[in-house]
């Protein structure tokens, strides 16, 4: 473990005794987000991003060190583990490196070179890579001639000296193949020097039109060049090829023979039939095999970057919001919420196409915004929401109230609303009626209402549909759970799709939590989690501080203060001259903690300095939520159209997407506008989410704009 724990350190740039610190935590089955905010003295404050990245590669070294052990008992097993092999197997810092040294223990199928070894040509094989006979003596062309003669045998299958002689090749050709050494040298040769090249598998014109004549070398490709590929071969739009480079692979391969060799010729040979046949096939499926995983990892990377900020969008507290979902055949459904997102009352009204039932949907508007004091319009992106947008626009127009709108991403509604959940909280809505409730509450509140939702249905990343499944689901799953856990929970108004993303809550205890909230009218302190069936000690453990009981007499159940820490807490407030009654209301607690000393205050509350100070900021903003932080999102109360925008014109617009060759930015013409890396900044930008996440209001200036291709080019640089 000391090594493994060492490897952590080093990679990750934490301390040894932090990296272990975490490694424990976790062993003891704590959580990712109860580590992170309540064991800060023990790993040294490391963010909950950072203990989940360590928590990943500790993962992948137990399942190194694991797969070492087993290689060592196969091999031993053949009575051929030597303290070399042994050594070198204990180095290997990649899984890749102790299957090449195992590749030649490995149990074969029937090749060229396994029947060889049968019919008794090992020695002949032997002969033509030392040069020289069992004896020792130098040899010649026509001793080897002589030598394979000797070894035929109709019956072995061996007919003539020339069989014989390539049976010897065969095995010489596999045993090249198989050296760990020589596979290193050659791979990394082609990751250096090569290149995948694509080329059209088909005289359609595809979306793959860009890769049809396309070459790149292997250090320059971008991870979506790759998913793109990828697919398109699945597709059989595209041909791809791993083009190795322009050096001598036969070179490499005899780098330590002596090039006075006798039978250097034959052995040059060997080693071009080894690479052809053997050697390149095998590198060029493990080569892709790595670039499609590492090309995995940055989408799941940069879509689990895109999702933290949409969740963490954001919410338009306490205002009655109007959801529209827009369609055209079968009508737009509105649905108005109340502050809390209680349903108050749904409608269906007709003034898109085919039915332009204009003047009849503003009077349903205008009665619903009447009779509920709307004072937000939640726009669906989907299907008719140009018109939708139009629509609602004029409508504000002349209404002339307090009323705005905002269009929000339609992404995962539909799959929200027509799964179980969707149906359990609304049995007595139609579909389209709950993605309506489904957009305005979007606004409201956006992470209450994406945990309901499946996070790779929420659409921003690329290829989501290509990803190793439970490995994508796996890393979006600790952002839901993160993000959840950063804002807060409010334990007797959560759904159970809130509760369940809570550190140490099951869905099975969620739905236990609602039905003792349902049958109990609630929870009146925190302690009370207790009694929930399924909920004990530990799980209270890791949940308790995340969730927030407003209706508690005692006031520390309403902060993210950790049940485990009121005493300290309460002795805290007691060495600055306050009390309960106080926090909330403590604008001197900074000056009079400094003036006791943060050190001398840690010890006397039994904590350590950064507990200390997050006590302190909960007592001063109890319950505080870091999304108020955030810029509000953008409401608008006109439209434009792709037509009124003209090169060189300025806007502001709303981050929606961020992939690895720039960003696209809603800038209110219902069509997402590109921000390509070259125009993020004016400076060099290596990576977009350097310079922008998704949500961030932007500042950007028209470059171009295509209406037929339906294209909008934009600009963040300022010169």
């Amino acid at each position: 473990m000391d090594h493994i724990i060492e490897t952590l350190s080093k990679e990750l740039h934490v301390r040894p005794e932090h990296a272990q610190a975490v490694a424990d935590l976790l062993d003891q089955g704590n959580t990712v987000p109860f580590i992170a905010r309540y064991r800060k003295e023990q790993h040294g404050a490391m963010d909950d991003q950072a203990i989940r990245a360590l928590a990943d590669r500790l993962q992948y070294l137990r399942g190194l060190e694991q797969r070492k052990a087993e290689v060592k008992a196969a091999i031993a097993q053949q009575d051929k583990l030597t303290p070399e092999l042994s050594q070198a197997i204990d180095k290997a810092a990649a899984l890749t490196e102790v299957e090449d040294l195992y590749r030649p223990y490995r149990p074969k199928r029937k090749t060229r070179a396994s029947v060889a070894r049968e019919r008794g040509l090992e020695p002949l094989a032997q002969m033509i890579f030392t040069g020289k006979s069992p004896e020792g003596k130098r040899l010649g062309i026509l001793d080897l001639q002589s030598a394979a003669e000797k070894l035929v045998d109709p019956e072995k299958g061996i007919e003539d000296a020339d069989a014989a002689l390539q049976g010897a090749r065969d095995i010489l050709a596999e045993d090249f193949s198989d050296d760990a050494g020589t596979r290193k040298l050659l791979r990394e040769r082609i990751q250096r020097e090569g290149a995948l090249r694509s080329a059209a598998n088909t005289e359609e014109d595809t979306v793959y039109r860009l890769y049809y004549e396309f070459q790149e070398p292997l250090k320059k490709l971008q991870s979506h060049q790759i998913l793109a590929m990828d697919r398109g071969e699945r597709e059989g739009a595209l041909k791809v090829s791993v083009l190795p480079g322009e050096f001598g692979p036969a070179g490499v391969i005899l780098e330590k023979t002596d090039p006075r060799h006798p039978f250097m010729g034959i052995l040059e040979e060997v080693a071009e039939d080894a690479w052809d046949r053997l050697i390149f096939p095998s590198l060029e499926r493990e080569i892709r095999k790595t670039l499609t995983e590492q090309a995995d990892e940055q989408a799941i990377h940069t879509f689990a970057l895109n999702l933290r900020p949409l969740l963490m969008q954001p919410p338009v507290k306490g205002k009655v919001t109007l959801g529209f979902d827009p369609a055209y055949r079968t009508g737009c459904k509105l649905a108005v919420v109340d502050g809390t997102g209680k349903v108050l009352e749904t409608a269906v009204i007709y003034p898109t196409k085919p039915h332009n039932k204009v003047e009849e949907g503003k009077a349903a508007l205008r009665r619903l915004c009447d009779r509920h004091g709307v004072s937000c319009i939640a726009i669906g992106n989907g299907t008719a929401g140009r018109e939708s947008e139009i629509f609602v626009s004029e409508f504000i127009k002349e209404y002339g109230g307090d009323v705005a709108y905002m269009v929000v991403s339609e992404a995962g509604a539909s799959v929200y609303s027509a799964s179980k959940l969707g149906a359990e909280e609304f049995p007595d809505f139609d579909v389209s009626l709950r993605s309506a409730v489904s957009i305005a509450r979007r606004l409201q509140d956006p992470l209450a209402e994406l945990v309901k939702i499946d996070p790779k249905a929420i659409g921003v990343g690329q290829y989501q549909h290509d990803m190793p499944q439970a490995r994508l689901s796996e890393a979006l799953d600790g952002v839901v759970e993160d993000c959840v856990n950063a804002v807060g929970v409010d334990l007797n108004t959560a759904s159970p799709s809130l509760l369940s993303r809570v550190a140490g809550v099951s869905q099975a205890v969620a739905k236990n939590v609602a039905a003792y909230r349902e049958e109990n009218g609630g929870f009146k302190t925190r302690r009370e989690l207790l009694k929930v069936p399924k909920l004990g000690p530990k799980a209270f453990q890791q949940c308790a501080g995340f969730l927030r009981v407003p209706e508690s007499e005692r006031v520390l159940d309403h902060t993210a203060v950790h049940p485990e820490s009121y005493e300290a807490a309460e002795k805290l407030l007691d060495i600055c001259g306050y009390t309960l009654h106080d926090v909330g209301k403590l604008s001197e607690l900074d000056g009079r903690l400094k003036e006791f000393g943060q050190e001398k205050a840690a010890e006397a509350c039994g904590v350590g300095l950064p507990t200390l100070r997050d006590i302190a900021a909960e007592l001063q903003k109890p319950g505080r939520d870091p999304r108020d932080q955030l810029p509000p999102p953008v409401l608008r109360r006109d439209v434009m159209d792709m037509s009124d925008l003209t090169p060189g014109m300025k806007l502001t617009g709303t981050v929606r997407n961020v992939v690895d060759f720039g960003a696209f930015v809603d800038i209110g013409v219902h069509q997402d506008g590109l921000v390509h890396i070259s125009q993020l900044a004016d400076r060099f930008v290596r990576n977009p989410n350097e310079v922008v996440k998704v949500g961030d209001i932007v500042d950007v200036t028209v470059l171009e704009v295509d209406e037929k291709k339906k294209r909008i080019a934009l600009s963040m640089k300022r010169h």
